[in-house]
């Protein structure tokens, strides 16, 4: 993987974003954090401000390797509204570049089929999203190119395995 963008969208959960793009940018590998709307400045769900690099109409999203998202809540279920992202995810799974959800947010990818038959784990309490996938307790799953991990506690994991 050459390029990753992250996702930030309002209420989104600052650990397990910024734990993954600090480990992705440490490790060489380009990673732009992409704010859902219009204003470079996001507010995650413990009201720290993050300056994202990129406003959604100025990324490329074909230019990326990864498309990665942190969980959070409201963030998640936000994430999961914007038809943009979601259709940008089925298009990148189906091309076979990574697609990775932590937290809350592998609720997204279970409800555009893209956890079917496959190995996945969430935020505990939260399965039942999981649609049609293989519910695992492990702190990160991976299935081809679909990574999925269990919340703040295993960020570091989730990163060193998108690494």
């Amino acid at each position: 993987m050459k390029r990753a963008a992250v996702f930030f969208v309002e209420g989104f959960e600052e650990v397990e974003a910024l734990t993954v793009v600090d480990i992705l940018r440490r490790g060489g590998v380009q990673t732009a954090m992409i704010a859902i709307g219009s204003n470079l400045l996001v507010t995650g769900r413990t009201d720290i401000g993050v300056r994202c690099d990129k406003t959604w109409d100025e990324a490329d999203l074909a230019a990326y390797d990864a498309l990665i998202l942190p969980g959070g809540m409201p963030g998640s279920r936000y994430l999961g509204e914007h038809k943009g992202l979601t259709a940008a995810l089925k298009e990148a799974a189906a091309k076979g570049k990574i697609v990775a959800a932590i937290c809350a947010a592998p609720t997204v990818l279970g409800a555009l089929g893209l956890l079917e038959g496959k190995p996945a784990c969430c935020y505990p309490g939260m399965e039942e999203g999981l649609l049609g996938a293989d519910k695992r307790e492990e702190p990160v799953c991976v299935a081809d190119n679909i990574v999925t991990s269990r919340g703040i506690g295993t960020a570091i994991p989730f990163a060193l395995t998108l690494l």
